[in-house]
């Protein structure tokens, strides 16, 4: 009734032999005709096990320096024969072709083979041709013939047929040709990208990696993560990152990044936005003042530094409650604190090139576009006031320039000596944003004289600039392309203030 089989007869060609051995010799306990060619019959042959040569089968040898080695039809007619089509096993008979009852197969290389940087004549010959033939036959004659089609799943195999001596259900086969068909379209779309290089707008996107989450952005919603956290992160301490943590973590990740090669920098962000910044001559007094910038919102935040966390500023950290902390490295007592809180997940970044380009989920399709990987330098700034920013006010402008790019628009940042000192975030005014960027300066007691604002696009009118101004800020940076432009520019001239220009909008929603 579950559509039970026993397997007789097993063709196997694998690249990668790790795990396979106990595979074969649970084969050969149970009486199974094994059919292989090149290094995997090789291999079973070492193990002192029988095994048919593929080239007996086909009366043809490996010819082209491997390139043909199972392409034939004693092969695939073997594999893709019904059992109960009296056509099909006339045919067969006629033809001598015996049945495959199972196929195992483990590709090439070829994802590992690009990432490696190997030349284009050595990524060509690892594109598999007769594996992923082999794949896709077994898995279209699931209901006769069990495909294996990569090593993560011998595990698996080597469990049920030991358990069940070499049997196999109609279920467990369907499962393993939906994992043939996930392996095999993988592997073409990594193909395609490699030829295809940006060239031409289709989206294909496959990551074999996933993580099932508690629970998405909210519990009655799932979560799934695409992708391999221990490429990029090792995980010391800690739960499991949740949905929000992860979005928060990206957040913090790429904002770090614009400090890579500052001063000892520490962020603090909570909702995808920084509440605390500052780059100090240590990390513990730049982790102090990047939580006087907003001690409040830092309650449950993700916080975040450029250098090794060292013992002072662990203790200071350890008195906050935080969902995680991540560094490039720690000192090891300093690990013990933060161990402190059972649930406190404890990252150590990795040096890992993040991806170019970005995607999102809209109305009934995806949207792409490059990651805005523009930071601005001190030569790309042009001033267009009479009055001049002042070396340090150049350092703090580029400062909060860096951090307005990585924070939710309409968006005002006010800094001041490399330190956060509010921002107005996600606002659909900018005027609300500036405004709610002073109120919470105000509310921490900041002193704004002297301070900087930057903004994320250029401003319409003058109204900001006479605000920032009325509340002490001397100099500011937008983007500038505003068709009024000059009515901010002739006020600041008025009233002393140095505004830069950089070309640049940073737009994020």
């Amino acid at each position: 009734m579950n559509g039970s089989k026993k397997i007789k007869s097993a063709l196997i060609s694998v690249f990668d032999k790790e795990g396979l051995g106990p595979i074969v010799q649970e084969l050969h306990k149970n009486e199974v005709v094994i059919y292989s060619t090149g290094g995997t019959q090789k291999f079973i042959e070492e193990l002192k096990i029988p095994v048919v040569p593929v080239e007996e089968l086909t009366s043809y040898p490996s010819i082209l320096g491997g390139r043909v080695k199972t392409l034939h039809p004693k092969v695939f007619g073997g594999i893709l024969t019904r059992r109960d089509n009296t056509s099909d096993q006339e045919q067969i008979a006629e033809f001598e072709i015996p049945e495959l009852d199972l196929v195992i197969v483990d590709l090439y290389p070829f994802e590992d083979t690009v990432a490696s940087g190997a030349d284009h004549s050595d990524i060509i010959e690892k594109i598999d041709i007769g594996g992923i033939s082999l794949i896709r036959a077994a898995a279209k004659n699931y209901k006769d013939v069990v495909i294996i089609p990569s090593k993560n799943q011998y595990a698996t195999f080597l469990d049920i047929i030991s358990e069940n001596a070499c049997e196999t259900t109609l279920g467990e086969r369907k499962d393993f040709a939906r994992d043939a068909f996930d392996v095999s379209s993988h592997y073409d779309s990594h193909i395609f990208s490699y030829f295809n290089n940006g060239k031409k707008e289709t989206f294909k996107q496959s990551i074999s990696n996933n993580q099932t989450l508690r629970y998405g952005e909210n519990p009655h919603q799932k979560g799934i993560f695409h992708g391999d956290l221990d490429a990029i992160f090792d995980k010391l301490w800690g739960k499991e990152l949740s949905y929000n943590n992860l979005l928060d973590v990206d957040a913090a990740v790429n904002l770090m990044g614009e400090f890579k090669n500052d001063g000892p920098t520490f962020a603090i962000l909570k909702h995808n936005n920084a509440c605390g910044l500052a780059t100090r001559e240590t990390i513990h007094q730049a982790y102090v003042d990047a939580l006087a910038g907003d001690p409040v919102s830092a309650f449950g935040g993700i916080l975040i530094s450029n250098t090794r966390l060292d013992v002072t500023t662990a203790n200071e950290i350890s008195s906050l409650f935080c969902e995680v902390v991540i560094a490039p490295s720690y000192e090891a007592e300093a690990i013990e604190i933060l161990k402190g809180k059972k649930n406190r997940i404890i990252l150590v970044q990795k040096e890992v090139e993040m991806p170019k380009r970005q995607f999102r989920t809209i109305l009934n399709g995806v949207l792409e576009q490059d990651r805005d990987l523009v930071s601005e330098t001190k030569e790309m700034l042009e001033s267009r006031t009479d009055a001049k920013p002042t070396e340090n006010e150049i350092e703090d402008l580029l400062f909060a320039n860096k951090l307005v790019k990585h924070t939710k628009s309409n968006t005002i940042v006010i800094a001041k000596n490399k330190q956060l000192l509010a921002s107005g975030t996600g606002q659909t005014s900018r005027v609300d944003a500036l405004n709610q960027a002073i109120h919470k300066a105000q509310t921490f007691k900041f002193d704004l004289n002297g301070a900087v604002m930057a903004s994320d696009a250029f401003f319409p009118f003058p109204d900001c600039v006479e605000i920032a101004g009325n509340v002490g800020v001397k100099t500011v940076i937008q983007p500038g392309g505003s068709i009024k432009d000059q009515l901010s520019i002739d006020y600041c001239n008025s009233n002393g203030i140095s505004m830069v220009f950089t070309g640049i909008r940073h737009f994020k929603h």
